[in-house]
């Protein structure tokens, strides 16, 4: 941008300081020839015609010097052979002349002027002054070329501070914003290089005094966020310890009470009550694993995860529930290992929900529950599959909503499940897609994430479905 403003502003400028030189040139070259014209006029008035002509003989013509002399005279160009004059009486008769001129044409008018003429190859530029006093013509005369060759060397000197400094000064004007820049690029990569959770400050050397006080803003602006992020932590861990413990401490009471004899109405409100409990400690449960997530992405860092391993971990946590539920469940790994890059909280929370939200979809009694880990190229593909009713595809985008329920939907959950899923899913950079199962019915769940960067290298391509 300042390149360009440089040369909006010069350019325009120049070709007027250019069209400017060329009619001040012109004006002072027809200057010079009315000036030397009156000169002439005076040296003659001063010796009068009588004393350069004597009557009766022709025209006094002053020798012209030849090029070559005059090359080896003035070491160079010296522009006589290129003016010249001619001195006339009042009838119009040629009294004194210079060899260049002698052959001009008769003037078509004796009135003082300027005039242009075609002689012998070459343009003049004619000043013809009238002395009616004396009875003489004075004509000065200069070679258009001539007047051309000054204007061409005004106009290539002014060129010349357009080509030539024009460039210099994008060259040294870039230079001069990309080194006033440099301490940006240097804050650019503090920034990128900065540990997710840490409280050091960031130091730049040698920071002009411009951007001083930008890093001060910035190093306060984190010092801030940190302190945020760490209430935040410290909150969920409070409400977890808080929470949990009273709700067991109550599940184990309502147990106790179940165990002995008591009215079928009774123990009718004590099942309702543990029912209402249950759901209330599974909604907790969700909501902090958001928490986690989040707390996690923001002060955690990202680490190699075994997909498999992790799976097995999570069915180990599930096995109770999916005996409860008598729901088929099957796990498929077509891989012994599949090294991913990222937060295992949040990846294990990714699992146990798709898991979970599966279950609640299926039928009672008869449900089907599918697994699949597998690798395709330098990517891993997680897939659960269920013989529920599926979702129809023009609700599919919004049943990543939080809270949101599907009609269809059989078990105590609040629509946190997907939502979890996909904010996990965000954190890996990883894609969902909601299909129908192969099966014809029931939804297929694909999530799709990059491999750990070894795990690229070695692994070769797969086929999938």
């Amino acid at each position: 941008m300042i390149i360009a403003v440089l040369v909006a502003v010069l350019l325009p400028l120049g070709l007027y300081s250019y069209h400017s030189t060329l009619k001040e040139t012109r004006e002072l070259l027809d200057g010079r020839l009315a000036q030397s014209a009156r000169t002439l006029d005076v040296l003659i008035q001063n010796g009068g015609v009588a004393s350069i002509r004597k009557q009766g003989q022709g025209p006094l013509i002053v020798p012209i010097i030849g090029r070559k002399a005059e090359e080896e005279l003035m070491h160079g160009r010296t522009y006589e052979s290129e003016v010249g004059y001619q001195l006339l009486d009042r009838h119009g008769q040629i009294q004194l002349t210079t060899a260049n001129l002698a052959r001009l044409p008769l003037p078509h008018t004796l009135i003082s002027g300027f005039e242009n003429y075609f002689f012998e190859g070459y343009g003049w530029r004619v000043f013809t002054l009238t002395d009616e006093a004396n009875g003489v013509v004075i004509r000065m005369g200069e070679r258009d070329d001539s007047r051309r060759d000054i204007t061409h060397a005004l106009s290539v000197d002014l060129g010349l501070t357009q080509l030539i400094g024009l460039p210099l000064l994008a060259v040294l004007v870039g230079w001069a914003v990309g080194r006033g820049l440099r301490p940006l690029e240097r804050l650019t990569q503090a920034l990128a290089s900065r540990a997710p959770g840490s409280r050091q400050p960031i130091q730049l050397d040698q920071a002009p005094q411009e951007l001083q006080p930008v890093v001060q803003a910035l190093n306060s602006q984190l010092e801030r966020l940190e302190d945020a992020l760490e209430r935040e932590r410290r909150f969920s861990a409070d409400v977890a310890h808080e929470l949990r413990t009273p709700l067991a401490s109550t599940m184990i009471h309502l147990d106790t009470a179940m165990s002995g004899e008591v009215q079928p109405g009774t123990k009718t409100a004590l099942i309702s009550a543990q029912s209402g409990l249950s759901r209330l400690a599974r909604r907790i449960e969700q909501l902090l694993a958001l928490a986690r997530i989040e707390a996690g992405a923001a002060a955690g860092q990202r680490r190699e995860v075994d997909l498999v391993v992790l799976a097995m971990n999570v069915i180990d946590e599930l096995a109770p529930l999916l005996g409860e539920s008598g729901t088929d469940f099957a796990f498929l790994e077509h891989e012994q290992s599949l090294p991913v890059h990222g937060y295992e909280a949040a990846l294990a929370a990714l699992l146990r929900n798709l898991i979970e939200n599966a279950m609640h979809h299926v039928p009672p009694g008869h449900g089907m529950v599918q697994l699949a880990l597998e690798r395709y190229g330098d990517k891993a593909v997680i897939e659960v599959i269920d013989n529920g009713p599926g979702i129809p595809a023009e609700r599919r985008a919004s049943v990543f909503a939080r809270f949101h329920r599907e009609a269809s939907s059989s078990g105590d959950g609040y629509g946190l499940g997907l939502s979890i899923v996909q904010r996990a899913a965000q954190l890996h950079d990883a894609t969902i897609e909601l299909l129908d199962a192969s099966s014809g019915r029931g939804l297929r769940v694909r999530v799709t994430l990059p491999l750990f960067a070894s795990a690229k290298a070695a692994s070769p391509l797969s086929a999938s479905e």
